[in-house]
């Protein structure tokens, strides 16, 4: 099963979340919604969307301050759908670190074609695999286009999280993770979830391994985090 892109929808206003929502879900995007700042940061350190759309006037915080706080420590896309029209504020958002700025209101196509592009974008930072953007590994195939993972040709479920750790450690293959590193960069520097990457990793492991104590694929060093293995 292909893993859903998911974007994170932060927005006050329900029947424009909504809206924003139907059109994404009818494309095929998965979706998740936060409707005040303060919800929003929890939810990016939670969920790890891929792109994450954004109001600028939250009724806790400025919208701005938002995108400060998730830029100290992650490159997520971030498209800041706003109704304010202001040159400066848009030169500003843009400064802080966001990827594009739609102005309210704005029709479906333009919006698709802005996530297409930052989207695009984003994969084109990892685009430094083969030419098939994958990777094989004995039976075990990644394949970054398409966000699947198969072993023996059959396709694995994995929950976006999950695959961003894969796709990590598979970007890694051969080298030693730490789990600090690998904390941070699927949560952040604000997740209270301690254990969050041993339980998802256990989880991976009895989806890809055949004996999940004894794994062929992704190696336990012991104390220092894990390790892909590069043998083909």
């Amino acid at each position: 099963m292909k893993v859903k892109t998911s974007i994170l929808i932060i927005e006050d206003d329900v029947s424009i979340s909504n809206f924003i929502e139907a059109v994404l879900t009818s494309n095929d995007y998965g979706v998740i919604k936060a409707h005040t700042g303060k919800e929003a940061i929890t939810m990016v350190t939670s969920f790890v969307p891929e792109l994450i759309l954004l109001d600028l006037g939250l009724p806790d915080m400025d919208g701005l301050k938002v995108l400060a706080r998730i830029r100290e420590w992650s490159s997520i896309p971030i498209i800041v759908v706003s109704a304010r029209t202001n040159e400066k504020e848009k030169v500003e958002a843009l400064d802080q670190g966001a990827d594009d700025y739609i102005t309210k209101p704005f029709g479906t196509s333009e919006l698709l074609a802005r996530v297409r592009t930052a989207l695009r974008h984003k994969q084109g930072d990892m685009q430094e695999f083969n030419e098939e953007n994958r990777i094989d590994i004995a039976s075990f195939r990644i394949n970054f286009k398409k966000h699947q993972v198969t072993i023996e040709g059959s396709e694995i479920h994995l929950t976006p999280i999950e695959y961003r750790i894969v796709a990590l450690l598979a970007k890694n293959r051969g080298k030693v993770v730490t789990l600090e590193y690998l904390s941070k960069e699927i949560w952040g520097p604000y997740t209270l979830e301690n254990n969050a990457l041993r339980v998802n990793m256990a989880n991976i492991r009895r989806k890809i391994e055949k004996n999940p104590a004894d794994p062929q694929y992704i190696l336990t060093e012991v104390g220092v985090g894990y390790r892909m293995r590069d043998e083909q």
